[in-house]
């Protein structure tokens, strides 16, 4: 059953519906079951929590899907979420105390979208954030996009005629077609999946990877010989 307090973005991304936002966010922001207010913690990395849907697999891969420490708090005290994994700090009231979580799975499943969104970050996570061209790995900032058939020549702006492509590329394709200039996408462009954007998505595992949550990513690694 889906339900009610979320809602998803164009992106496809998760976020609580304004009614729940309000009761998370509102007057109610810093405080506890007993009304007292949550004191404020600093620390390495702040104590994010990896957030999980109902079936235990993270709600997005990249960018990965972790909440601040106040809001897993405020989302355990509301029982939206099971705590799989805890910090070894504690937040403290005078008759309130919580390990801080970081793990946490959702009660109610989000359904994944089934068709993607149709962005520029998309685009280029569909293709490895590698340009279509000169095959360049690339941060998302530094990568454009490019119209295989170039707009001034019939071509649409849709998934099956955008790629990414580096600045130089793309300036050396302009509006020229493949045949014409002898650049061909590396990989034929067409609409991914959810799940494919998702698998693509884990190939780009992020900095700060917290210990407790490496059982519920899955990151492509090699595995040690037991033997």
């Amino acid at each position: 059953m889906h339900c009610s307090c979320w809602r998803r973005t164009d992106s496809g991304k998760p976020v609580l519906s304004r009614r729940c936002t309000l009761r998370l966010r509102g007057q109610e922001e810093h405080r506890l079951p007993d009304g007292s207010i949550i004191p404020q913690i600093s620390g390495p990395g702040g104590f994010p929590a990896l957030v999980l849907n109902a079936d235990f697999r993270p709600l997005s891969y990249f960018p990965l899907s972790v909440w601040s420490w106040q809001d897993a708090v405020k989302a355990v005290v509301l029982d939206r979420v099971s705590v799989l994994s805890e910090y070894e700090t504690e937040v403290r009231s005078p008759s309130f105390a919580l390990r801080l979580p970081s793990v946490i799975a959702l009660r109610e499943y989000i359904p994944t979208a089934r068709r993607p969104a149709f962005t520029r970050f998309n685009v280029f996570l569909r293709d490895s954030f590698e340009c279509q061209y000169c095959a360049e790995d690339l941060p998302a900032q530094e990568l454009t996009f490019d119209h295989v058939i170039p707009r001034s020549r019939g071509g649409r702006t849709s998934w099956e005629n955008v790629v990414a492509a580096c600045g130089p590329c793309n300036l050396r394709k302009a509006d020229k077609l493949p045949r014409e200039c002898q650049m061909v996408p590396r990989q034929v462009p067409r609409q991914p999946t959810s799940w494919e954007l998702q698998e693509n998505g884990r190939s780009f595992p992020p900095n700060h990877l917290h210990e407790s949550w490496r059982d519920y990513l899955y990151w492509d690694s090699e595995l040690e010989d037991e033997s």
